[in-house]
């Protein structure tokens, strides 16, 4: 599968297979990532996305295909020979080192001047928020300071291509927030083509430019966040994005019919279609207490989030999900209201996957 952009690629992978004995971990994948754009490889346990990062970084190399940084065939190069940088799950820095030194380490296997090594250390710090901080070493600072240690390392580098692999996993949720967007605004300051590998669907979403889901080595879909939440191009797509109720209907010319429930038809719906699947992300689902132009339905669980309660209601014999906001109404188990779906959240699903 192609990424559909017209853009010219910075990095390409054709026909690439990765096969381990038996075991095919990738077959006949194509990817394209135009020059500074973050590219997010999103996914399942197994799925292949930590495999092809690492054959875009030349620790593995293709049982088939070719892989091209910047129109050169890199597929026999080593890393080092490919200018790129990579920010690891565990940081890897020298605990024996100061934080300058890390920082300053690559610099000084080229051969840097002292003088210029001391000059980009300090430039690199100030970039990722840790002035006077080249003295200190790893056991003196946290996690979050050593995941920024960690990007400043690969950013002084000046790389052609950046790889993350997990690189947040490791921070509890407010340091993932904080340092997703020290990442996105870092790559974009600096252009840099980058490839980032997770399992957290909100860290994919607030990081990329694109979004590349995979499953058991294939590209599922591809595209921009909010097209992959809106327009799932399968069943799978739809539960792995986000969660989803999931109708039969048909579509009509100026309506859709899920379960006798007439709505307005979403543009973009083909018409004619006697039966067909559709999804409807929870949030699409408003509760009341009236009942006009509405649905009557029994409210079974609720789950209180903070700013918003999840609530499973039992409607034309089937269990939703919805989203309330507890600002507006408080629905308690057993409660008879009223629901109505809205035709912004609904999206067609192919049968067969």
């Amino acid at each position: 599968m192609n990424d559909s952009t017209t853009e010219t690629a910075f990095v390409e992978l054709k026909g690439i297979a990765k096969r381990f004995g038996t075991n095919r971990v990738l077959e006949n994948l194509d990817l394209r990532i135009p020059r500074g754009h973050m590219v997010t490889l999103l996914g399942p346990s197994g799925c292949g996305k930590t495999t092809v990062l690492r054959l875009v970084a030349g620790l593995e190399k293709p049982s088939d295909g070719r892989i091209f940084i910047d129109g050169e065939d890199v597929t026999d190069r080593s890393i080092q020979q490919r200018d790129i940088c990579m920010v690891f799950q565990s940081y890897a820095l020298f605990p024996h080192m100061s934080l300058g030194e890390n920082i300053g380490y690559g610099l000084k296997m080229q051969g840097r001047p002292q003088a210029e090594i001391r000059q980009r250390v300090n430039e690199a710090l100030a970039l990722v928020d840790l002035e006077g901080f080249a003295d200190r070493y790893v056991d003196q600072i946290s996690g979050g300071q050593q995941q920024r240690v960690a990007l400043a390392r690969a950013l002084i580098l000046k790389p052609k291509v950046l790889l993350f692999d997990e690189p947040l996993s490791n921070l509890d949720a407010n340091l993932r927030r904080s340092m997703r967007e020290k990442i996105r605004q870092l790559q974009r300051q600096f252009n840099i083509t980058s490839l980032y590998v997770t399992h957290d669907q909100s860290e994919a979403f607030a990081v990329s430019d694109t979004v590349l889901v995979m499953n058991k080595g294939q590209i599922m879909q591809m595209g921009a966040p909010q097209d992959l939440y809106r327009r799932p191009a399968s069943r799978f797509m739809a539960n792995f994005m986000g969660d989803a109720n999931v109708f039969p209907a048909a579509i009509y010319p100026d309506s859709v019919d899920i379960l006798g429930y007439r709505l307005p038809r979403p543009t973009g719906f083909a018409v004619g279609v006697e039966r067909c699947t559709v999804g409807v992300r929870p949030e699409a689902i408003t509760l009341s207490q009236q009942g006009s132009d509405s649905q009557s339905c029994t409210v079974r669980h609720v789950a209180y989030m903070g700013p918003q309660y999840e609530v499973m209601v039992d409607w034309q014999g089937q269990t939703l999900l919805l989203q309330v906001n507890a600002t507006e109404l408080q629905p308690s188990e057993g409660d008879q209201l009223f629901l109505k779906i809205h035709p912004y959240g609904m999206f067609v699903l192919a049968e067969a996957a």
